[in-house]
């Protein structure tokens, strides 16, 4: 009885081996718990039943950056925290991402003063900006399907 009379004529399937690489990537990234104020309470909801992030392969967020391949930055980043962040996502393996949930990470949001870091990107490099002030669960998770996008489309070439 088995598989082998339901796949019929399907015996091979073929790809690229960047296709594959890049499909196990979207499939199974780790993010890394990095909650900083308000949109933290959005990026746990995202988390959680309503929305399950769990279905596009991220079960839970990591507490350690060696776990870790994504790191959402959500929140307002102070002076003193920037060399924390830093060091924390150079611990980061490679490949790894960011995403800047919300205004403050984006751009120090209504903080415009000298202890908040105007824009992570002064830190660390952000591959996806996630706009609002804080942003639905569901702004996050199209963040993170944008970042999907763009990881389905890297070139090995680009990998050295």
């Amino acid at each position: 009885m088995g598989i082998t009379p339901k796949l019929g004529e399907l015996g091979v399937v073929t790809t690229r081996l960047e296709d594959a690489i890049n499909w196990g990537r979207t499939r199974a990234m780790w993010p890394m718990l990095f909650g900083l104020a308000c949109c933290a309470i959005e990026m746990m909801s995202a988390q959680a039943a309503n929305y399950d992030m769990s279905r596009f392969g991220m079960e839970l967020m990591r507490p350690s950056p060696r776990q870790s391949d994504l790191m959402i930055v959500a929140g307002r980043v102070t002076r003193k925290m920037a060399p924390v962040l830093r060091q924390l996502y150079d611990q980061m393996p490679e490949p790894k991402w960011v995403v800047s949930m919300g205004d403050c990470a984006s751009c120090g949001g209504i903080f415009n003063n000298y202890a908040i870091v105007q824009g992570v990107d002064e830190i660390v490099p952000v591959d996806v900006y996630v706009a609002g002030c804080p942003p639905r669960p569901e702004q996050l998770i199209h963040g993170i399907m944008m970042l999907h996008e763009r990881i389905k489309h890297d070139r090995i070439s680009d990998w050295a």
